[in-house]
């Protein structure tokens, strides 16, 4: 196979200077040059679908020892190649329960891509992966080397989370959240290969706004560029099916290409299976208020089929992207804490218009509160880092257990996350001037690992331990991941076992699984509150 793609290369190659844009149909290949300045060769093999060369300036991009696919290779597929308009080649790569399209515009050095399924992959994920040459790309954007590890000394966890020149690596460590995550990268010396993913190429995809997942890898073998639709790495979703996309893998010269100099509208003169286009969609406006100035203002819709964001400006206001008819629930977001929800139908060729407005409420008297209630784990202990490096990495904090005195500490004194193995035990001092009413303590999380969850003690008064989160079976923590369902603990102290003076409330994880230490049942912390 791989001496078939070379030769399939070799004929791309030798007519790059003179080539114009157009479709060669070899024996076992498809090949697409793209016309374009700086120019592409991209060749598919016909019983695969497999991109096995992308010939970019006259260089060979693809990696030598694993091709470029959807998911880990479909193995086989019916695949076919037309010419449209003498300016699109469509490469369309048909399974019983997925199809995949590559679409290449002349005079674009693009790979444009959509996927529809009917059903999962039987790997449980859907992603599309390019597997480059880590030569020529070896770098990565935005977050740098994190995910490079590539001369590891030491496994860490797993097979994936590895010690580099002292520094904890992972391919976890490159994710970004969705609704921040449109353009991502590798990069070498005057060449960049970047997934550039407007806001339908996510309509189909699971997790939500704030969902995460590998971006990037230099791994050794090649470089791996990555743009993943849903997986099981903390997912709190069922899979959605349909059409993921359109999005594109762009190669260029230097530079991060820009969201914005992409048009994608193309695809409704493709027969794209799933595709609607603009005219049969329609918008939802409004204002959203009731979320502080200090946080983001996030209103997103979804439903069974699709899902959609959007940022709201300053003053509240917001419109969504385009959006397939049906009925949606609309959720605002104080960051990335879940405020208001409310349903809104969405008709084609129209907006609809609807308000939003926060239904959290301040506790009438809080007595204090650790942290900021966000849904993540902002300004705790470590939380800068936790995203980019494991937990054991020499340049985190101490995790603790600390003794906590309000008043005094900040909340990054405070570890985000509390472990059964390692700091189950956190304590909490705080002066109470009167003692003579009930108290409420409300610890809200962002994720459980293994069904950690706190039990606390206030005083020498033991409270009831909790129930069970619903159980996510991925890891968190550990690989860069911080939110998961969300729970809220509430405890209510009677008057009876508190004093006036000076009190402690100690935090313990419990659960009825065990681990060695950071993969010992834990939680992390969005903001913990004491109130009346």
């Amino acid at each position: 196979m791989l001496a078939t793609s070379i030769f399939a290369a070799a004929i791309g190659f030798g007519s790059l200077v003179t080539a114009q844009f157009g479709l060669t149909d070899n024996d076992d290949s498809y090949v697409v040059n793209a016309g374009s300045a700086n120019s592409l060769v991209a060749t598919v093999d016909k019983a695969s679908c497999d991109v096995t060369s992308i010939v970019y300036r006259g260089a060979e991009l693809q990696s030598s020892s694993k091709y470029t696919h959807i998911g880990s290779g479909l193995g086989s597929a019916t695949v076919s190649a037309q010419t449209i308009d003498d300016q699109y080649v469509k490469v369309t790569c048909e399974t019983d329960t997925l199809t995949h399209y590559i679409v290449v515009k002349s005079g674009e050095a693009n790979l444009y891509m959509a996927t529809y399924t009917s059903a999962e992959p039987e790997i449980g994920e859907l992603r599309y992966i390019a597997r480059l040459d880590n030569s020529i790309l070896p770098s990565s954007y935005p977050f740098g080397d994190v995910s490079t590890t590539v001369g590891s000394t030491e496994t860490i966890e797993g097979s994936d989370v590895f010690l580099v020149d002292g520094e904890t690596r992972s391919k976890f460590y490159s994710s970004d959240r969705f609704i921040d995550d449109h353009v991502h990268c590798v990069y070498g010396d005057d060449t960049h290969a970047c997934f550039v993913k407007p806001a339908l190429a996510y309509e189909a995809a699971s997790g939500g706004p704030f969902f995460r997942d590998i971006d990037t890898n230099n791994g050794g073998d090649y470089t791996s560029l990555t743009f993943y639709m849903n997986s099981g790495h903390v997912q709190t979703e069922a899979f959605r099916m349909g059409l993921h996309g359109p999005y594109a893998l762009t190669f260029s010269r230097s530079g991060v290409p820009a969201l914005a100099d992409f048009d994608f509208s193309f695809f409704a003169d493709l027969d794209i299976q799933g595709y609607v286009a603009e005219s049969g969609r329609g918008y939802v406006s409004g204002t959203a208020s009731g979320v502080g100035s200090d946080y983001q203002t996030v209103v997103a819709w979804s439903n069974d089929e699709a899902q959609y964001w959007a940022y709201a400006s300053t003053d509240g206001s917001f419109t969504s992207p385009a959006v397939k008819p049906g009925t949606y629930t609309m959720k605002l977001y104080q960051t990335e804490l879940e405020v208001a929800s409310q349903s809104v139908d969405v008709s084609a060729g129209s907006t609809t218009s609807s308000d939003i407005a926060s239904t959290l409420t301040a506790p009438t008297t809080s007595l204090w509160t650790i942290g900021s209630c966000d849904g993540q784990p902002t300004g705790f202990l470590n939380a800068d880092k936790q995203l980019r490096m494991h937990p054991s990495d020499s340049r985190m904090s101490d995790w603790g257990p600390t003794d906590f005195v309000v008043g005094e500490a900040n909340a990054t004194d405070f570890p985000m996350a509390l472990f059964k193995a390692v700091n189950s035990g956190q304590n909490i001092t705080f002066s109470l001037e009167d003692a003579s009413s009930d108290a409420t303590l409300r610890i809200r999380t962002t994720l459980a690992f293994a069904s950690g969850r706190p039990q606390v003690v206030v005083n020498t008064w033991t409270a009831d331990a909790p129930d069970a989160p619903t159980k996510i079976d991925s890891r968190g923590v550990t690989r860069g991941a911080y939110r998961g369902y969300g729970e809220a603990y509430e405890v209510d102290i009677p008057s009876s076992e508190l004093v006036a003076g000076q009190n402690s409330i100690q935090i313990n994880v419990i659960s009825g699984s065990s681990g060695d230490e950071f993969l010992s049942p834990n939680f992390i912390l969005d903001c913990i509150e004491l109130y009346r």
